[in-house]
């Protein structure tokens, strides 16, 4: 697939073209500098093509923090797009750091389509100066407004234009990582893609967007969406950080699977407790990963008293396996990997409705439901529907004679029958002649 790169100074509106082309706020903006450090995903269509966009952080001549960290990133970005969309504003004019992004790819993108493209074009002035434009080498610029949305279909229509292997893919495997911040995500996303994908930085906050990064494990797509560190609701405030906040919770609704991230170096506290609330009122898989095991002083009995203790404290994800890791050091990191495709297989698993309904019956003949609301449950049919987490519909004669203690009792029968143990599950009862009852209503 197409993969297309925007690249320039700070400020020149970056973000907002990215956000206008794929048609969300998937980039953040302010008028901060810097504020997009990492490069950010997204996938993009017009008139039915599929592409690739890679926001980036801005470019310049200054020194400033991060500064080394934002031209890795765009140099990766650089280097995996086959577009490349530079980036101008009408109202600067041209300036030292156009100068500078023009260098630099000419430098590194010299095999690539660079598409010069000046943005904040909404004045019918903009583009009097066009033969100024000229002089950067890269052929006839589009004038644009980001903001406004003029100009934007004919620079999708150069970008598809350039697309001459276009290929189909497969819905990826996305999953998340969630967890408060300097507790290693970013570390642990530039362990399982094996590159320094994101930055890595001490500050908590380093990570501002939830950033999808699209690879292949064992010729299966997945997605990675890292996220912001979740902070206490006292310490988000208005701007950019209850932005984030606001993203992660997006993230955690797109993905299929969550991975909750704790720091095994430090006691695990409330807000460890509120993050891990957040998968389990998504109704979404998700694996506790206990990460800088490498810098906790264990014995043999150490790993047992943490499972114990994460079992008492996260005991409403039961069902989510615990794996101990160091990001830092590398290590289990093909451990974790493999839990996701053990829950990748068992999200795909199908079960007849046969094998079903003989499992319930059998579990009803070992265990007759109680009296509840003067009557006896009586089962009779069981049937498996499309979801995205393993989901059974149950026929029954009234499901307000169902008990939750019987509820989780048959729960309990089909993951052990069908081997469910690690995920999330629903049930839902109906009779003939009711609504579907759910089986947490009864809870």
């Amino acid at each position: 697939m197409l993969t297309v790169a925007i690249v320039g100074k700070p400020n020149v509106g970056k973000s907002t073209l990215f956000n206008r082309i794929v048609k969300k706020n998937k980039s953040i903006v302010d008028d901060t500098p810097g504020v997009t450090r990492d490069r950010i995903y997204c996938q993009a269509e017009w008139l039915t093509r599929n592409f690739y966009l890679i926001d980036t952080g801005g470019l310049t001549v200054k020194d400033f923090s991060f500064k080394k960290e934002i031209e890795l990133q765009v140099n990766y970005a650089i280097e995996e797009a086959s577009v490349i969309i530079f980036l101008i504003s009408a109202k600067d004019g041209i300036n030292n750091d156009d100068q500078y992004v023009a260098k630099l790819l000419k430098k590194y993108a010299k095999n690539k389509k660079i598409i010069l493209v000046v943005n904040k074009s909404e004045s019918k002035n903009s583009s009097k100066n066009e033969n100024d434009y000229y002089k950067f080498g890269f052929g006839k610029p589009f004038f644009i407004s980001s903001s406004h949305g003029i100009g934007i279909g004919d620079l999708l229509d150069q970008i598809i234009s350039l697309d001459t292997n276009e290929i189909n893919e497969n819905d990826s495997f996305k999953f998340c990582i969630i967890g408060k911040p300097n507790v290693g995500k970013s570390s642990l996303v530039n362990c399982i893609l094996r590159q320094d994908r994101v930055i890595v930085s001490d500050i908590a906050g380093t990570t501002l967007d939830a950033i999808d990064t699209n690879f292949k494990r064992n010729k299966e797509m997945f997605t990675i969406i890292d996220t912001a560190g979740i902070r206490k609701k006292s310490k988000i405030g208005e701007g950019l950080e209850k932005y984030a906040f606001l993203r992660v919770e997006q993230s955690i609704k797109r993905s299929n699977l969550i991975i909750v991230l704790l720091d095994g170096s430090s006691d695990f506290t409330e807000q460890d407790e509120i993050i891990a609330g957040l998968a389990f009122k998504a109704n979404i898989p998700c694996i506790i990963a206990v990460n800088k095991w490498d810098a906790v002083n264990k014995d043999e009995k150490t790993m047992n008293q943490f499972i114990k203790t994460i079992k008492i404290k996260f005991q409403f994800i039961h069902y989510a396996p615990i794996i101990f890791i160091s990001a830092k050091e590398n290590r289990r990191i093909d451990d974790l990997f493999d839990e996701i495709i053990n829950i990748k297989k068992t999200l795909e698993k199908k079960v007849s409705s046969s094998a079903l309904t003989e499992t319930i019956l059998r579990a009803q003949m070992l265990n007759n439901p109680p009296s509840f609301k003067g009557g006896r449950i009586k089962i009779n049919y069981v049937t498996q529907v499309e979801s995205q987490i393993p989901t059974f519909v149950l026929f029954c004669n009234n499901p307000d004679y169902l008990h939750f203690s019987y509820a989780r009792y048959l729960e309990n029968e089909i993951r052990e029958k069908f081997g469910y143990n690690n995920v999330p599950m629903t049930l839902y009862f109906k009779s003939k002649t009711s609504e579907i009852r759910n089986k947490k209503e009864i809870i």
